[in-house]
């Protein structure tokens, strides 16, 4: 296979900001797709603001809109909405993350735009869905994780809920986003028809959970967060290790694994751990055991190989500052490091999968407010007389940094 990307051909038109919406069109535009991000004036998508920012460019902003053409419009006017609908007249998908109601105040509600472009494919990102009692409700990402019954599960027993510490209901939004819109796309080559479609923050979390729903509702178990343990299984949670904390997850076929790795064949026969429930009412004593085994090692790295050579599930908890040293990551592209002009060489996220003879679109420039305009409108027929009038009427602004 050759070529830039599954997307290539595709043009969005991203009206979002922030992380959720921005997380889904990125990876469009990693898979090849042509994305114009529409920027409110004054100052754009508000994530430029966003810490740590140099010569007034922030990482955040690198992070989730390289190689997005940035056009400043006021959709708000008459004159900026009708260029927004002549842009989306062009597009296959339009994209927004605004709370419920908002593009529909602007005059850009799926229905408005469907009457430009009967086959486009529109995704809404938000909190709580665009239905619903509640969708009217301001949500962040941390509002989906208490919601979600996610921050419910993080934690100690006997301590408060704690929240993950990264906008992990944002990026899992941009990332649903992203699969609905590939197969809207795929069913649109099939059918000629677009869709409209809701994601919700707090839907997508609760489609994370793997036990806590239906298991209660089989009346044999209580979700209830755990600290260092997975509660299901034992042993499986977070451990003590010679330098560090390492986390084991140990299934029933793997145990005696683990018993032979720690060259303690005894404890397959101990009733203490024959079988999972004997093992999950003695978790603390099997935990206590294996701890001192991996205290028997120097490093904790020593701890995993010997691990895995045993075919014993188990890693490192590793801090995120140390992830573009960790040459795996790197030679996948899980982790880049983005040169930008103004920010200079930083390390980054990369694409999240690999195609085999795909080359994602990873280090394309980051675009000031506005840089586009010009280009973007001369698309649609605006000549830069036109162009010129705009700007001057505040429709249109840029900025030259950032």
């Amino acid at each position: 296979m050759t070529g830039n990307g599954f997307l290539e051909g595709i043009r969005v038109v991203d009206f979002s900001q922030y992380l959720a919406g921005p997380a889904c069109t990125r990876l469009m535009v990693e898979q090849g797709a042509e994305c114009i991000k529409l920027e409110l004036p004054d100052h754009g998508d508000p994530s430029r603001a966003l810490q740590p920012r140099i010569q007034r460019r922030s990482a955040f902003l690198i992070q989730q809109n390289r190689g997005k053409q940035s056009l400043g419009v006021d959709f708000r006017t008459d004159e900026g909405r009708q260029i927004a609908l002549e842009l989306v007249a062009t597009a296959d998908v339009v994209v927004e993350n605004f709370s419920p109601g908002v593009m529909a105040r602007y005059g850009l509600a799926y229905e408005d735009l469907v009457a430009v472009k009967p086959d486009l494919v529109m995704v809404s990102v938000s909190g709580f869905g665009q239905s619903g009692p509640l969708s009217d409700r301001p949500a962040f990402d941390f509002i989906a994780q208490g919601f979600s019954g996610m921050a419910h599960m993080t934690g100690f027993p006997d301590g408060p809920p704690l929240l993950v510490g990264s906008a992990y209901a944002d990026a899992s939004a941009g990332i649903h986003a992203f699969s609905a819109v590939g197969h809207a796309l795929f069913r649109r080559e099939r059918t000629g028809e677009g869709a409209f479609i809701d994601v919700a923050m707090v839907d997508c979390l609760i489609h994370m959970h793997e036990t806590g729903i239906h298991a209660p509702s089989l009346g044999d178990y209580t979700p209830l967060r755990q600290g260092r343990d997975y509660q299901p299984i034992s042993p499986a949670g977070v451990f003590a290790g010679p330098e560090g904390w390492i986390i084991l997850i140990v299934t029933a076929n793997q145990v005696e694994n683990l018993w032979r790795a720690m060259d303690r064949p005894d404890l397959a026969e101990d009733p203490r751990f024959l079988g999972n429930t004997a093992r999950l009412e003695n978790r603390a004593e099997l935990s206590a055991l294996i701890e001192t085994w991996m205290a028997t090692f120097e490093t904790d790295d020593a701890v995993i190989d010997h691990l895995a050579e045993h075919r014993v599930p188990g890693t490192r908890v590793n801090s995120p500052a140390d992830l573009d040293s960790i040459p795996h990551l790197v030679e996948r592209g899980t982790i880049i490091t983005y040169d930008d002009p103004l920010v200079g060489p930083a390390s980054y996220p990369g694409h999240p999968f690999v195609v085999q003879g795909l080359e994602p679109n990873v280090h394309a420039p980051v675009e000031s407010v506005g840089w586009s305009n010009g280009s973007v409108l001369a698309s649609i027929g605006y000549d830069a007389d036109r162009v010129d009038e705009l700007t001057s009427a505040g429709v249109l602004f840029s900025k030259p940094h950032g």
